[in-house]
């Protein structure tokens, strides 16, 4: 039987408060429909003013917003001269998912793959 270290501990650690920090900062509504507009337009993304106008919300609002989800890594932002585009970082929500998938589906059993795969489709 292998044996756990305190670094793999500390490891396994760190990475539980990263996904419980991304699973916050998707913790309202509007970040929720933030990151499916952004995921809607994928790859290229959307500006903040695109955003706004699907969100109704006001700019102060949607930048707060906007800067939970890039401080917690699950969007980008570049910035095309005076506007600043923001896109799903694909490869974080992946993680998360994957995350989820291998504590609920593969290790514990408790949902069917399969059925959680047919969900997604």
């Amino acid at each position: 039987m292998a044996t756990t270290t305190k670094r793999d501990t500390a490891e396994r650690s760190a990475e539980l408060e990263r996904y419980a920090d991304m699973f916050s900062a998707m913790g309202t509504a509007a970040r929720l429909r933030i990151l499916q507009l952004l995921l809607t337009a994928h790859p290229d993304g959307l500006v903040v003013g695109e955003l706004a106008a699907e969100l109704d919300i006001p700019n102060s609002t949607l930048s707060h917003h906007l800067d939970k989800l890039k401080h917690e890594g699950l969007v980008l932002v570049s910035r095309e001269g005076t506007f600043l585009r923001y896109t799903a970082n694909t490869e974080a929500l992946q993680a998360l998912l994957g995350f989820l998938y291998a504590e609920c589906c593969t290790r514990n059993k408790v949902v069917e793959p399969k059925r959680m795969l047919a969900c997604c489709k």
